[in-house]
């Protein structure tokens, strides 16, 4: 070494490990070397759930746990994109994660299953969506319409076999619009239910085989609200009417002051849920 050359710098593990990661993201590959699509790893077929990528998944969801919605969502954008989307049903909390991802990232293509059986006030929110945000809702429709449905089957099959009216209408759309894609945005809350108690920030959905991300698991309906009423964000004008919770018309009535605010869905059935969530 000549006497005026700089000594060479030895990097410390870290170092290497992040100078290492930030050449492999400059070629497109993730940290374990596998190719990214904005941030999502190829994959066709679909992610697998292997016992790794499983682990993957519990520790992203574990270290995203107290983080705010808009860091989880924009964790999600950068992590799946442009293999994210989102399935809505216009709810006050599909409404508030569609006003965040209207700043995030205004391209996530956003769907909602048209059953035939909305109310017109939850259709109508489409429209708003997209005076409010640029933002077009895609509708995903049932092969048979609701008259052919029920000509079929001899009459409405939600007052007989409610389990198979959601399966038909919204299950079996949902199955078909979720293939190709490698994680979805759901709005539920912990607080909502028993059955979504337990509902991890990040998780894989069993049924429709890809990740599931619920940026406001964690949240409260008070504190949902206080962000709609803040920041103006558009809701259903039933939510005012006694409706908290609201799916199809014949399956969906008001609840009374004290009752659960999932009580008013398929009432006299023992269902709290259409199947999408558990």
């Amino acid at each position: 070494m000549s006497p005026d050359s700089e000594p060479s710098k030895t990097l410390s593990v870290e170092e290497s490990a992040g100078a290492a990661l930030a050449a492999q993201k400059a070629m497109g590959l993730d940290k374990e070397g596998i190719p990214l699509v904005g941030g999502a790893r190829v994959a066709d077929p679909p992610l697998e759930p292997t016992p790794e990528f499983l682990a993957e998944l519990q520790r992203e969801s574990e270290a995203l746990e107290n983080e705010t919605p808009q860091a989880i969502l924009k964790w999600a954008v950068d992590r799946y994109a442009p293999k994210f989307t989102m399935a809505t049903a216009f709810g006050p909390e599909g409404m508030t994660i569609i006003h965040m991802l209207a700043e995030i990232a205004p391209e996530t293509p956003i769907f909602n299953l048209e059953t035939g059986y909305q109310f017109e006030e939850t259709m109508q929110l489409r429209e708003r969506v997209r005076e409010r945000y640029g933002v077009t809702v895609e509708y995903k429709y049932p092969k048979m319409s609701v008259e052919e449905f029920e000509k079929e089957n001899g009459g409405p099959v939600y007052l007989t076999d409610p389990n198979r009216c959601c399966f038909e209408r919204k299950l079996r759309v949902l199955h078909e619009a979720a293939r190709g894609w490698h994680a979805w945005a759901s709005a539920i809350r912990r607080d909502q239910s028993e059955d979504r108690a337990k509902a991890p920030i990040v998780g894989w959905d069993k049924k429709f085989q890809l990740v599931k991300i619920s940026p406001l698991a964690n949240w409260t309906k008070q504190q949902v609200w206080s962000l709609i009423m803040k920041e103006g964000i558009p809701y259903n004008p039933l939510h005012d009417r006694g409706y908290p919770s609201i799916g199809c018309q014949p399956c969906t009535r008001s609840v009374m002051a004290g009752e659960d605010e999932r009580a008013g869905r398929w009432s006299g059935f023992q269902k709290t849920e259409c199947g999408l969530h558990n």
